[in-house]
């Protein structure tokens, strides 16, 4: 499984506006859920993993993420913020750039292989800078695309 296997345009947001962490989270559930039935569990997962510690990173980037008991494959969505929110990064810098997971709950190793890819990407400067201009969903996912093609022949 890729990361650009779990985007689509449509769970691509652009200048997004949230007042703050916990209503990112429900935006984010809504995003993600293939159905309402399970927008509530995905949120519940999102909070629960939350209160184990931010997954907040640095650098204005945050990666939410659960497990989500009748999710039947891995979705994400991109969120970037027209005002950054504050999510107990250990950087103190509020998030800007949200990338969000929910993932089926036996999916152990390979949502650790997605956090992995994501940390790498978003580890690059020039990756966060670009994410942050990008014009539109589609710059967006040929930037994951990208991201994910480098990282692969290195």
């Amino acid at each position: 499984m890729h990361l650009l296997d779990l985007l689509s345009a449509r769970r691509v947001l652009l200048d997004q506006h949230s007042t703050g962490k916990k209503r990112l989270l429900e935006l984010i559930a809504a995003r993600l859920a293939p159905d309402s039935a399970l927008e509530s569990a995905i949120y519940d997962s999102l909070c629960l993993r939350e209160r184990l510690g931010s997954t907040g990173l640095g650098h204005g980037i945050a990666i939410p993420h659960g497990r989500c008991q009748g999710l039947k494959e891995a979705v994400g969505a991109f969120i970037r913020l027209a005002e950054p929110v504050d999510f107990g990064a250990p950087d103190g810098e509020p998030v800007d750039l949200v990338f969000a997971l929910a993932v089926p709950e036996h999916f152990t190793h390979q949502h650790l292989v997605l956090l992995s890819e994501l940390a790498s990407l978003f580890g690059e400067a020039d990756f966060r800078d670009r994410l942050r201009q990008a014009p539109d969903s589609n710059a967006v996912i040929a930037l994951f695309a990208e991201g994910q093609t480098t990282h692969a022949a290195a």
